[in-house]
């Protein structure tokens, strides 16, 4: 799997040139360098890629074999993506800045992804219903057709996955729409999407700016279901371009996620535990549990353990299988991340540990982990999401209010629960207005359960089986007996 630092299209099952002509530059947001030249691809590729899955669904070369054929498709496609995980890996580090050992955790997780859905195609089950006519009725699920998947900058080959793997196991032809900071993964799988034998036309490619690329696509008549997963202002829009087509929307958005710790707990543990969820992948996660909510009889010793947590991070080169935390995606992100910190302190709250004390590396996008304590929830650092290595740490005093903190957000996409009471633990769990909640752990993701947030962090359900459902048609028949 080669490949040179000009990378085109993948339309069709080829790799083909942008009728623009135009390429865009991926930096290395470790170096500040160029890194690759990508297609840019404009309205026209646009066009002819929906033309051709159009086309490939239509002629059913996909749509029609069986469940458990296409099952056998994906399990190939794991393998393949298995079989050149180190690749795959060195280029999301190099295009993200995430650590080695984390990019190769989500490429293979990525294939984990495929052979669950692999498993589970053909296990996309109707419903017999009893109904007062004189026959029987039935349902079943079929592919809503020709869906476009626009995935973001973060975590861009593991969402790409999300969306590809169940996608595809429900019989649908697809449109990929990479970030323009992270193309390249997305990329190399249609080559290993058409050695595992996808069928060409089925998975396209089709890097280029989200204000062309991206918005045409939403827009495009022949498009049947826009999954999109980004900041919430985007997905605002996304809505309001597909409407016009009534095309069928799923939205994954921000998030500005609690974890909410009670007294009784294990103090350093917990500490380290919400350090990790805050700053991996740099902060950069929108169910990063950036907000920390901590009884206060135990603040002041919380506050200290997360200082020396996040002190003790290894930041660096993210070639470096020893790094924990590399840079962020870009220089004009890490402006605006800083610009939050400085507002922090403008509005009164306490830096309790500065992201100038650490040495950074000479060239890249790099920014040392902010704490703040002894916030207020009217202060931007606990309202907006910063989407970087920044932290607040917030007292309550009583379970009603740790509740009433963990609501006081637009978003509702996850959080975490610490506690020694479980019973306690849940009822707090049962009134956080989030769609995925853990207790006494920081885990959100499991390819096998639904994932997805409240209010204006989204709507619909990534993974487990709801995602098949995401991306299929439900059909009545009734059967007269008469």
């Amino acid at each position: 799997m080669g490949q040179s630092t000009r990378w085109l299209a993948w339309i069709n099952g080829r790799q083909e040139e942008p009728t623009t002509g135009a390429f865009f530059t991926v930096e290395e947001p470790a170096t500040g360098q160029p890194l690759a030249e990508v297609a840019e691809c404009g309205l026209e590729d646009v066009h002819r890629a929906v033309g051709v899955a159009r086309e490939a669904f239509e002629s059913g070369v996909w749509a029609n074999q069986s469940a458990t054929s296409r099952g056998k498709v994906l399990l190939r496609l794991a393998q393949e993506i298995r079989d050149n995980v180190e690749q795959l890996a060195e280029w999301e580090t190099r295009q993200v800045g995430k650590p080695i050992r984390d990019a190769r955790g989500e490429v293979l997780t990525a294939a984990d992804c495929f052979e669950f859905y692999a498993g589970a195609a053909n296990k996309l089950y109707g419903h017999t219903i009893p109904v007062s006519a004189t026959g029987f009725d039935y349902t079943i699920r079929m592919p809503v057709g020709v869906v476009a998947l626009i995935v973001p900058w973060n975590f861009p080959f593991l969402i790409t996955a999300w969306k590809v793997a169940p996608a595809l196991a429900a019989g649908n032809s697809i449109l990929i729409k990479p970030a323009s900071y992270t193309p390249l993964t997305a990329l190399l799988l249609g080559p290993l999407a058409a050695a595992a034998g996808i069928p060409d036309g089925v998975l396209n490619v089709v890097p280029g700016p989200g204000r062309t690329v991206g918005e045409a696509m939403v827009a495009h008549p022949g498009v049947d279901k826009v999954a999109f997963t980004g900041e919430t202002r985007t997905g605002s829009r996304v809505l309001e371009l597909a409407a016009p087509n009534i095309t069928r929307v799923s939205l994954e958005l921000g998030g500005k996620s609690p974890t909410i710790v009670f007294q009784g707990v294990d103090v350093d543990r917990v500490a380290f535990l919400a350090v990790q969820s805050a700053y991996a992948n740099s902060g950069q996660d929108c169910c990063a549990r950036s907000r920390i909510l901590v009884q206060r009889e135990i603040h002041n010793e919380f506050v200290e353990s997360v200082v020396k947590h996040v002190s003790a991070l290894k930041l660096g080169d993210p070639l470096d299988p020893d790094t924990e935390m590399g840079p962020l995606i870009s220089q004009s992100h890490r402006d605006r991340v800083a610009t939050y910190v400085a507002q922090g302190q403008k509005e009164g709250a306490e830096l309790v540990l500065d992201p100038n004390a650490k040495s950074l590396p000479q060239k890249g996008f790099y920014l040392s982990p902010a704490v703040f304590s002894g916030v207020q929830s009217d202060m931007t650092v606990v309202r907006e999401e910063i989407f970087g290595p920044v932290t607040t740490v917030q007292a309550f005093d009583s379970e009603e209010q740790a509740i009433r903190l963990a609501n006081d957000t637009k978003y509702g996409l996850s959080g975490s629960v610490f506690a020694r009471d479980i019973g306690q633990a849940l009822r707090v769990v049962n009134q956080v207005r989030a769609g995925v909640m853990s207790v006494n752990s920081i885990k959100s993701v499991h390819l096998e359960a639904p994932f997805g947030g409240f209010k204006q962090s989204g709507m619909g359900r990534e993974l487990g089986m709801e995602a098949l459902e995401m991306y299929t048609e439900l059909k009545n028949v009734f059967v007269s007996t008469d």
